[in-house]
């Protein structure tokens, strides 16, 4: 392996590594501004993992769950991992690169959730990625997920991201923005998941530019979302809009199960259960 691989591998994990501390640090400051005076404000609880790799029995690496439950996130779940090994045969030729490497893979990234406590304001999904295999990309995105949709956040939401694909390409809003539109569908329920966001996956132009471009995608991240937080974290809702808040959970529970590539990548690496289920709701509900 060049040493211009494995300096590419180290930068992109201290970046994932680096960006959630930040979120977290953002979360647990939105938990403080919230908390009542003589309350302890809530704090992320850390979980370290490691794996073995299923295929070659060999040290497959691992990872650290972050997750708070607190007076405005009732979850928030904020995962780096670093992880490498052998796809079995059947799952490396679902992955670009995966059959010519013969399997061989090594992957890092970050992945976040939220689930608010209050149905006002509007859960998310994150998640920035490096993948090595006879080829190396970047994939990830953006989705907002609102219980009851606000044009405005919706508005601003997208904004944010157009003017960030923007300066980076002309066709990358409207490529990654249908992504997503297609990808967070509920295709059982013939539904959208959420308002959309981008989505984009086996990024390999230049190294550096998709880099940067995939870093720009979390920092705006923190810009927009914890913006949108405080703007409805004093809305007042009732037994009613819970209710809905929880059937609005349970489908995004079969989209996770059934749909989501992050969740099918790690079980089929055997990445830790607890980590990867991480993004399901505290509490939901099927009429």
């Amino acid at each position: 392996m060049s040493d211009d691989i494995t300096q590419q591998k180290q930068t992109a994990v201290n970046w994932f590594r680096s960006l959630r501390d930040r979120i977290c640090a953002e979360f647990e400051t939105i938990e403080a501004e919230f908390a009542p005076q003589k309350q302890t404000p809530v704090k992320f609880k850390r979980e370290y993992w490691q794996r073995t790799d299923e295929v070659t029995q060999a040290d497959g690496g691992g990872g650290e769950i972050s997750i708070l439950h607190g007076n405005v996130f009732e979850k928030a779940a904020v995962n780096i991992s670093v992880v490498e090994g052998s796809f079995s045969e059947k799952f490396r030729n679902e992955i670009p690169g995966g059959k010519e490497s013969d399997g061989k893979f090594w992957a890092s990234g970050i992945s976040l959730i939220t689930h608010p406590l209050n149905p006002f304001v509007p859960p998310v999904h994150m998640n920035t990625r490096m993948i090595v295999t006879a080829k190396k990309w970047f994939g990830g995105g953006i989705d907002l997920n609102p219980i009851f949709p606000n044009d405005a956040d919706t508005t601003q939401f997208h904004d944010a991201l157009k003017q960030l694909c923007d300066r980076h390409h002309p066709d990358y809003y409207p490529k990654f923005s249908k992504k997503a539109d297609d990808y967070f569908t509920i295709i059982h329920r013939n539904i959208k998941r959420g308002v959309g966001g981008i989505f984009y996956d086996d990024l390999a132009n230049d190294w550096q530019q998709d880099f940067e471009f995939t870093k720009q995608v979390g920092q705006c991240f923190l810009e927009i979302y914890p913006e949108i937080v405080r703007a409805h974290i004093n809305d007042v809702y009732d037994e009613s809009h819970q209710e809905q808040q929880y059937i609005k959970r349970g489908h995004y529970t079969e989209f996770n199960l059934i749909y989501d590539r992050g969740t099918r990548f790690g079980l089929m690496t055997g990445g830790n259960v607890n980590a990867v289920l991480s993004s399901l709701p505290p509490l939901a509900k099927w009429p």
